[in-house]
């Protein structure tokens, strides 16, 4: 994999690529390796600490960006449909050898998207390229699994769910969703969040860079940092809630905000609850 990199980074920072013979057969070797699971934009390593540590690999979204440079508008065709894009990143298309459980209804997965064995798809929903999408999780109705987002496994991506993808900049930390979290009904994460594993999101929630996340359990306030995303803490149940403002004219308003809110952490009652997601897959 190491030359497949030196590649793709000699490439992107070349100023004109599309007359160069090189590039189409390596963007194409990326791609594979992309929609394979063999590399991807994000993974967790351990520290020095032996804590896992979310790093950024910025030369796979370079070359997902080299595809999207080299890519030529074309005519598709899929399931009675035509479509107009980049040639680059045509729809994927499963077979039985994928187990991949696509239900039909308008659904559609790029190329360079991993999405792993007993995932399950239900229509219409759609996973951009660069996003890896791991074992036993199930995208609802009208979700949005973003350019480069990590979702783990058994992820119940709830119906109208968005997880927004982080394709630039390049350094930047994509959406990460870890293992055996629920991710409720029109809930938006967005701009970089992590959510840590078996977290439960509440329907309607929104996670953003300025969004503050305040935990009523630990008496904390969670907010992104220059450096770090917002992070949502191991088993937090999170839930929309409001915060009064205190200006002056605000206050005698009665003006408040949204923010979310950490109300409890997951027991055996949250657990109990969500049993149900086994059968379904």
């Amino acid at each position: 994999m190491h030359s497949l990199k030196a590649s793709i980074e000699r490439l992107a920072a070349s100023g004109e690529i599309e007359q160069n013979p090189e590039a189409r057969p390596a963007f194409l070797e990326f791609r594979e390796a992309l929609t394979r699971g063999t590399i991807r934009a994000a993974e967790k390593r351990l520290d020095a600490a032996n804590q896992g540590r979310w790093v950024v690999n910025t030369w796979v979204k370079h070359g997902i960006l080299l595809g999207f440079r080299l890519g030529e508008l074309t005519e598709m065709a899929g399931n009675g449909l035509t479509f107009v894009d980049k040639d680059t990143f045509p729809a994927r298309q499963f077979s039985l050898a994928d187990r991949v459980r696509v239900v039909p209804g308008g659904s559609s997965v790029r190329m360079g998207a991993y999405v792993a064995p007993s995932v399950i798809c239900m229509p219409p929903m759609f996973i951009n390229v660069g996003a890896y999408v791991d074992e036993g999780t199930m995208v609802d109705s009208h979700a949005l699994v973003g350019s480069c987002a990590q979702v783990g496994k058994r992820v119940h991506l709830s119906a109208a769910a968005q997880i927004g993808g982080v394709l630039e900049p390049v350094n930047a930390s994509p959406v990460i969703i870890e293992d055996d979290v629920l991710v409720g009904g029109n809930c938006g994460v967005y701009e970089g969040t992590l959510v840590r594993a078996r977290a439960v999101l509440g329907a309607g929630t929104i996670l953003t860079r300025s969004t503050p996340l305040y935990d009523l359990v630990r008496d904390k306030v969670y907010r992104a940092t220059a450096d770090s995303p917002l992070e949502v803490p191991e088993g937090a149940v999170v839930v929309p809630g409001s915060r009064a403002v205190k200006k002056a004219e605000a206050a005698e308003m009665g003006i408040s905000l949204y923010t979310p809110v950490i109300v409890k952490y997951r027991d055996e009652k949250t657990d109990r609850g969500l049993e149900l997601e086994d059968w379904l897959r």
